[in-house]
């Protein structure tokens, strides 16, 4: 696989252990095991297995984003759900491409300036050669940090407006 231009980012360490302790809701989360593959988990940026032990847990990416950077996101702050294994895990694997870039998903790349506020956004619909699907992502990152107001880019789930994972300027 060739290496990315925009490095796909998971839930940061410190972040995955105060969402295990407490959810950006406040709620403490519910540990289980997953009877079926598939969950796209935040953590590690792939899908979950059959027997893993995960959380749903709710989080709030540009809330943690402008802490970090000391941006105020104001309205544009979003709480929704994401899944977690339950204890730590391995984190991503550098070498897997783009995540959650399966075949006919649709995706919104929502841009966010320094501020954290939206500038703008791209919707795609990933084409059946997995190849060609990560090359759709990374055209559709190019284009975001094309703009030079761009700082962060998420990428999200059309279906559900799930949050997948962020990219930051490189």
């Amino acid at each position: 696989m060739t290496p990315l231009t925009h490095q796909p980012l998971a839930i940061a360490p410190h972040g995955l252990d105060e969402l295990r302790e407490r959810d950006d809701a406040g709620v403490v989360p519910r540990a289980y095991a997953h009877d079926t593959d598939g969950s796209p988990l935040r953590c590690c940026l792939r899908r979950s297995r059959a027997g893993e032990r995960i959380s749903l847990v709710a989080y709030a990416p540009l809330r943690r984003w402008a802490a970090e950077v000391g941006a105020a996101p104001g309205a544009y702050d979003e709480v929704g759900p994401v899944f977690i294994h339950t204890g730590t895990c391995q984190g991503p694997d550098p070498e897997a491409g783009y995540p959650f870039a399966e075949t006919g998903a649709r995706r919104v790349f929502r841009r966010y300036d320094t501020e954290g506020r939206i500038a703008g956004g791209t919707l795609v619909r990933l084409p059946v050669d997995p190849v060609r699907a990560q090359t759709v992502v990374e055209r559709a990152l190019h284009t975001a940090f094309g703009d030079p107001r761009v700082a962060l880019v998420h990428v999200r789930a059309v279906e559900y407006g799930c949050f997948q994972y962020e990219v930051r300027r490189p």
